[in-house]
């Protein structure tokens, strides 16, 4: 099954997906000696490989969290000294379960195309040969869990998010109405968000989801999220069948490769990076 973050579900086989992505192979790579790891280290200037995206400061405090975040598609966007270096048989069993992801993607913006009553493949064309890329966590016990933040409040700049709870040990949490309402792990389950971009894309019709991970002092937290976007010369803005005279444009139109560019230049926090995109006095979508 997979479960979307607002508790509705689709029928599937996960473990049609996973390919044997195990707790294991995820963990003996988060496991790997010091010098081995130092291989996968994020370069100056980059997010790719270990360590923390959004950083821009000395004085931001980081999350409790080891992270390994890569490009996964398309293929030549992919570091070489990352993807192509993944120990095996870790790095085959990821090489299958990412062309996986990004049919589930696909199938997933199919029914959402259709519950908007959209023109047929408009969706599709945005997102066929779309950004793929992959964060895996890894969430180590806290003496003190109260005192830090595993993952920072926001909502994912992207399409969709899958999430894959590898060793189903809750962490993830959702803002709803305010309050912080705990995730609990289901076995052979998918989480699926929807991200900033398809907020966008509908006029505000679906929300991104603003969520966090919170970490524990007894067991280890290990997850994997892929997230799906459009490709990188495409232009992002309300589908203008959704754009009437009683619901006008919420956002303003942003090209791909400019909007990943400020991304990343960004302290992440909150829904703040879709904002910065809203139309002055423009708050609310319609509802489907």
């Amino acid at each position: 099954m997979v479960r979307t973050s607002n508790g509705e579900a689709f029928d599937g086989n996960v473990d049609d997906f996973k390919h044997g992505v195990k707790d294991n192979e995820t963990q003996e790579f988060f496991n790997l000696p010091l010098e081995e790891k130092k291989k996968f280290w994020q370069k100056p200037g980059e997010v790719e490989g270990f360590g923390q995206a959004f950083v821009v400061s000395e004085e931001q405090k980081l999350d409790w969290g080891d992270i390994f975040f890569m490009s996964t598609l398309p293929t030549h966007f992919r570091k070489p000294h990352l993807f192509p270096k993944l120990p095996l048989p870790f790095r085959d069993t990821l090489e299958v379960y990412v062309v996986e992801m990004r049919n589930l993607a696909l199938t997933m913006l199919s029914f959402m195309e259709k519950a908007l009553k959209i023109e047929v493949n408009e969706m599709r064309k945005l997102f066929e040969q779309g950004l793929q890329a992959m964060r895996m966590n890894y969430y180590p016990p806290c003496p003190k869990p109260d005192q830090v933040i595993g993952l920072t409040p926001h909502s994912d700049s992207v399409g969709l998010t899958i999430l894959l709870q590898v060793n189903e040990v809750e962490g993830l949490q959702i803002r709803k109405d305010g309050m912080w309402i705990p995730i609990t792990p289901l076995p052979n389950a998918f989480i699926v968000n929807i991200g900033d971009i398809l907020e966008i894309f509908s006029n505000g019709i679906y929300k991104s989801i603003e969520h966090r991970a919170v970490v524990n002092s007894v067991k280890e937290r290990l997850s994997i999220a892929t997230f799906y976007s459009p490709q990188m010369d495409a232009e992002i803005g309300p589908v203008p069948s959704l754009i009437t005279p009683e619901f006008p444009a919420l956002f303003r139109r942003v090209g791909v490769a400019d909007y990943v560019k400020k991304l990343f230049s960004r302290e992440l926090g909150g829904k703040s990076y879709l904002e910065a995109l809203r139309i002055d006095g423009k708050e609310e979508g319609q509802n489907i």
